[in-house]
């Protein structure tokens, strides 16, 4: 596997966070009853067409244009407007991680070897002004991606198309990138220069949103970028603090089996305080009964206020999505360098006081596996090193004897001063307690959000012991496990995801041939037998899985949460 540039790492280091902040690939609506369709508000209530949908967020829709967007499945809110060649099914929970055509005639047809991906455009197809799209304009939209004044999207095709590391954009390089070719106005073919069959997942992403060349305005595109969708622009106020969408006339749901487009209107309001949101939510007057937010969780305070009032809780919706908080080991940094070390660490830990510190049960699950709980991701349930409920400090002190340390020892413990009950001082209190019992003493290394990922990614640098997180930019085995455990893509100058550097021939062959698989379920059946064998290790000690609850209006009606995203997806929402 090519080891991705350092800049392709950055950006997908903070899409880890765009996806958390902005529900773009990464919880909320009524409860998820595994129903397609599911109601909010009265019972039984249908959808129904019309009205406008109120988005209330913290965070603006910044950068809405489809190159620079880093999004998987399409997005939440960009979805609406960007239809890409695959998407993921808008089904409620497991079904939803699928991925399904959205403006090609199925998810991708590969050759042999899976190193060339052909598409074909569905009959129909039309952008805004009515004007046809063709398979010219998915191959200009993908090559103004690379546009260094377009940054930001995903990396992926930068490393998997044949010369995509040395292309520089249309603006540039007006021939194009050869390795896309589109023998006929519904026919596009890729070029890859290796085996990958998980390219359909990456198909969904919105640099595969197809853009006309003659409305191509560049860095001002994102001002009225052209619709594909069933919604267009009318308004980008303040680079997205303020978006308004109203219906694309030319949009065929004929052609669109995936998004129900109920609401006439859509106004996405942004740079409102998380309280603020939550609470307007809750009290749902005017407009604000029929809204939602695709970027705000409840925590556990407002969680607790919710629970005795059986209206407000009917409005809660619970969202999972492919994420996993973990302790990290950096086995070049002693005593970590010793593997019962490691071991005596992972029976020490008391998952249920880090459950709590991430506030309770009901916003994190134990997780004893690095794969997410979902099948998908290929999870095998495995734990090699039971620590039961609230660890198991005598068996880390026998352990500790063996690897030379019959008194204890004492070890520094890198976390983040943010208060994000993920990597924050909670969680690294909760770890320090319960390893004290095993005998281990914790000294905890608060740092700033900035220094804190600075440390944690750097090969030079890195502590030998942390807390870490990661989550998947799509829902397989293959963007969760390779970052971390592929030894090629160990980055000595730049953010390096590999936290114990491991770089074993065995893990990386497998993940070579897991690669080459096109039926998915085969290889999430291969990457959860290959989180097992690599969790053998003690590489990393699994805490929990987070668990998203969001609040919508009162009149919301047709909330569908999928394990793709784990939010609600505003394609699917009516309003009263």
């Amino acid at each position: 596997m090519r080891q991705p540039s350092v800049i392709s790492r950055r950006v997908a280091a903070a899409a880890v966070s765009l996806v958390l902040a902005s529900g773009a690939a990464a919880c909320a609506g009524p409860e998820d009853t595994g129903a397609k369709g599911g109601t909010s508000g009265k019972a039984g209530s249908a959808p129904q067409k019309g009205g406008t949908l109120t988005v209330l967020n913290n965070e603006a829709q910044t950068d809405f244009d489809p190159a620079r967007l880093y999004t998987s499945g399409g997005g939440n809110v960009p979805s609406l407007v960007f239809r890409t060649l695959t998407t993921r099914n808008r089904e409620a929970g497991a079904a939803g991680a699928q991925v399904v055509p959205d403006l090609a005639t199925d998810i991708g047809r590969p050759n042999k070897d899976a190193t060339e991906w052909t598409y074909t455009l569905k009959e129909g197809l039309n952008f805004e002004d009515g004007t046809p799209i063709t398979s010219a304009d998915v191959k200009y939209g993908i090559e103004r991606s690379f546009a260094a004044e377009l940054s930001g999207g995903a990396p992926y095709l930068r490393d998997w198309l044949i010369g995509g590391d040395t292309y520089q954009g249309p603006y540039k390089d007006t021939k194009g990138l050869a390795s896309i070719v589109t023998p006929d106005p519904r026919t596009i073919v890729f070029k890859l220069r290796k085996p990958e069959g998980e390219f359909p997942f990456v198909a969904t992403q919105t640099q595969f949103t197809p853009v006309p060349k003659a409305k191509d305005t560049g860095a001002r595109y994102e001002e009225h970028p052209v619709s594909s969708g069933p919604y267009k622009v009318v308004r980008n106020e303040n680079d997205g603090e303020h978006l308004v969408l109203e219906r694309n006339e030319h949009w065929d749901p004929k052609t669109d089996e995936e998004r129900k487009a109920y609401p006439d209107r859509i106004d996405v309001k942004s740079g409102l305080d998380e309280a603020v949101i939550n609470q307007r939510l809750a009290t749902s007057s005017g407009a604000d009964s029929a809204a939602v937010t695709t970027d705000t969780n409840l925590g556990p305070a407002e969680l607790a206020q919710i629970g005795s009032d059986k209206a407000l809780a009917a409005r809660v919706g619970t969202g999972h999505f492919g994420f996993t908080n973990y302790i990290a080991f950096n086995p070049k940094v002693k005593p970590f360098d010793n593997p019962k070390v490691r071991q005596a660490i992972s029976y020490a830990v008391n998952r249920t006081s880090v459950v709590n510190a991430a506030g309770g049960s009901a916003l994190a699950e134990p997780a004893t596996t690095f794969l997410p709980e979902q099948k998908s991701f290929g999870f095998t349930p495995y734990d090699h090193f039971p620590a039961g409920k609230t660890g198991n400090p005598e068996k880390a002190k026998e352990l500790l004897k063996e690897a030379g340390y019959p008194d204890g020892l004492t070890v520094t413990l890198l976390h983040s001063t943010a208060q994000n009950r993920t990597t924050s001082p909670e969680i690294a209190t909760a770890v320090q307690e319960a390893l004290g019992k095993a005998g281990i003493t914790v000294k905890l290394d608060g740092q700033q959000p900035n220094s804190f990922n600075e440390k944690r990614w750097s090969v030079k640098d890195a502590p030998g012991f942390f807390l870490s997180r990661w989550g998947a930019d799509w829902p397989a085995g293959g963007p969760f496990l390779a970052p971390i455990f592929d030894g090629r893509q160990i980055v000595a100058d730049g953010s390096n995801y590999n936290h114990a550097q491991l770089n074993d021939p065995s893990v990386n062959k497998e993940i070579d041939e897991i690669n080459k698989l096109t039926d998915l379920k085969a290889a999430a059946t291969r990457w959860g037998a290959l989180d097992k064998k690599i969790g053998e290790q003690a590489l990393d000690v699994p805490l929990f899985h987070p668990v998203y609850k969001r609040l919508v209006g009162k009149d919301v009606r047709n909330v569908v949460i999928s394990d793709w995203t784990g939010v609600l997806d505003i394609s699917q929402v009516a309003v009263k």
